[in-house]
């Protein structure tokens, strides 16, 4: 594995992403010190040993190269300089957020009640936002560098339970293997539409690797094909930076397809679809 710019991520020769997790039940449990979460997440290598996501954690995003730091988007983790945007439940610092002063000339993060039941949280640089539930919270976790190099919003719903990462910086890490895959749904995220093709797409599918199921929601760059073919690596390009978006499932969070399916159709599929369908880059 080599590490790319953002600015070189379309000639890479191997293009980089972060890791993916995958969820399911409603409690969170503790870390593993071997880098595998469980509820909150489970982190997938490339041989699919349990990101988002992923935007990876609860998200292990290690990012090393190029002075860049993936912050693992953890419950308790705290960030070494982060300056962000919200009002509130969004700070620089991976605990709930507050808006507050800064010391370069970055906004700080902010979330802002946009309706009834809804909220939005703009990332520090004021251009990248997304919708969620006004009764979650968003925890920020800012890299290395000044000003940081990388940032990860985590996504909490009312019940603590970590449910996404989304991830900005100028580098991620990708790995790729062969699978089989059925998608359940795709559909192009409007606030992205203007960033380089392929288009931004919201995803929901399963892999399937020596007949053990992956199932997946995140944004990708365009949409996933289906059959046979190779692991979507989920970087999307904003800017002179990368996007990662990743919901967060731990292993096996169906017993079938179908149950997949009908989950997706519940109001926490529908709230986490709705959440990744409303990332925004200006």
């Amino acid at each position: 594995m080599r590490f790319c710019s953002a600015q070189h991520i379309a000639t890479c020769s191997i293009r980089v992403i972060t890791s993916h997790c995958h969820r399911g039940g409603t409690g969170s449990q503790p870390h593993r010190a071997d880098g595998l979460f469980v509820k909150g997440t489970i982190m997938h290598s490339a041989r699919r040993v349990p990101f988002i996501a992923a935007l990876a954690t609860a998200a292990a995003l290690s990012l090393a190269g190029c002075g860049a730091a993936v912050p693992a988007a953890s419950s308790g983790g705290a960030s070494p300089s982060g300056i962000g945007t919200s009002s509130e439940s969004a700070g620089a610092t991976s605990a709930p957020a507050t808006a507050g002063p800064t010391t370069s000339g970055a906004q700080p993060p902010s979330s802002a009640q946009v309706s009834a039941g809804i909220a939005t949280y703009t990332f520090p640089d004021g251009r990248l936002s997304f919708n969620y539930p006004a009764d979650w919270r968003v925890e920020l976790f800012t890299g290395a560098g000044e000003p940081s190099l990388s940032r990860t919003a985590t996504v909490f719903d009312a019940s603590g339970t970590e449910q996404v990462t989304v991830y900005s910086g100028q580098m991620a890490d990708a790995v790729s293997h062969p699978v089989n895959r059925t998608v359940f749904e795709s559909e192009p995220v409007p606030g992205l539409s203007r960033q380089p093709a392929p288009a931004a797409h919201y995803s929901f599918y399963v892999d399937r690797m020596d007949g053990s199921p992956t199932y997946r929601m995140h944004l990708t760059a365009g949409t996933p094909a289906a059959g046979e073919g190779s692991r979507v690596d989920g970087i999307i390009r904003i800017g002179e930076e990368v996007l990662v978006a990743d919901v967060r499932f731990i292993e096996k969070p169906f017993a079938s397809d179908e149950a997949a399916k009908s989950w997706l159709a519940g109001a926490e599929g529908q709230a986490l679809k709705a959440l990744l369908l409303s990332i925004s880059y200006s």
